[in-house]
């Protein structure tokens, strides 16, 4: 083979576009071993493919290229070792923040999966295994207040308070008689975070849907309730209330739905267990 390549060949032998090559001379971090003085044409050297490898493996890994070239002649393993570890820590980083994004993704196609394939006509019990979620402070109302108060209150504090509103999030009663009397003014907020501290248990749930407006769930609580004594159940624990479509996938505030459900328990079995 001839020692002396052509920026093509270069290029070809290396994995290197060209036009990263012309780059990388224009700035002074690696240059070819010559130029001809008619044709300006850049060539390299055999030789030169181990000095190109310390500049694409660094770059390989997101290293400034300004780092690379103050390390390019004055380098030694502590100042490189210096560098690898920042790396790896705003790796670190970026791994953390991908982690987050998938799990919002994942959380919002899971709801809007079910949201389509729902009859949001009926009241039915299904299982559901444990859900982790992230329990927001309890809310506050003052007189003629909705929702939106307290919302807005924690929204303004989601700093403080580790909550990302990219997750999806939901409105908690802490029983049916609270959700029969002020459908619209949950006692917690939630998210579907899956590091949060709060877990929905698993069990039988009575699950019912309504479309409409934050809020407005119509006549959805005393379907659930008439549900429940024509099928002899006992309602325990929290309502969850979560929009499955919402502003992020739908554009029209009418159409939103939203599934609420609550543990249930056959009052039959729960007099068996008493014996």
């Amino acid at each position: 083979m001839r020692d002396i390549l052509s920026i093509r060949e270069f290029s070809k032998l290396s994995g290197v576009e060209a036009s990263t090559l012309r780059y990388w001379d224009e700035i002074g971090l690696f240059s070819p071993i010559k130029r001809d003085p008619q044709t300006n044409y850049r060539y390299y050297s055999l030789a030169q493919i181990l000095a190109l490898n310390f500049v694409t493996v660094l770059s390989d890994l997101n290293v400034p290229l300004k780092t690379i070239s103050e390390l390019r002649n004055e380098r030694t393993p502590e100042k490189l070792m210096r560098v690898l570890d920042k790396q790896e820590r705003d790796m670190d980083m970026e791994m953390r923040e991908l982690r987050v994004r998938y799990s919002i993704i994942h959380a919002r196609r899971e709801l809007m999966n079910y949201g389509v394939k729902v009859d949001e006509t009926q009241v039915s019990v299904l299982a559901r295994e444990d859900k982790p979620m992230r329990l927001w402070p309890r809310n506050e109302y003052h007189e003629g207040d909705t929702f939106v108060e307290p919302l807005s209150q924690f929204i303004n504090q989601i700093k403080d308070l580790g909550i990302n509103l990219s997750f999806p999030v939901g409105g908690l009663h802490d029983s049916m008689d609270s959700f029969l009397k002020n459908q619209g003014r949950p006692e917690h907020f939630f998210s579907i975070d899956p590091l949060g501290s709060h877990t929905r248990k698993a069990g039988n749930y009575l699950i019912g849907f309504a479309r409409g407006y934050y809020g407005d769930l119509g006549d959805l609580p005393d379907r659930m309730v008439a549900y429940a004594e024509e099928n002899n159940l006992t309602l325990t624990g929290p309502v969850y209330t979560m929009y499955l479509h919402e502003e992020i996938s739908s554009s029209d505030p009418s159409q939103y739905l939203a599934q609420c459900c609550v543990l249930v328990q056959e009052r039959d079995a729960g007099r068996k267990r008493r014996r």
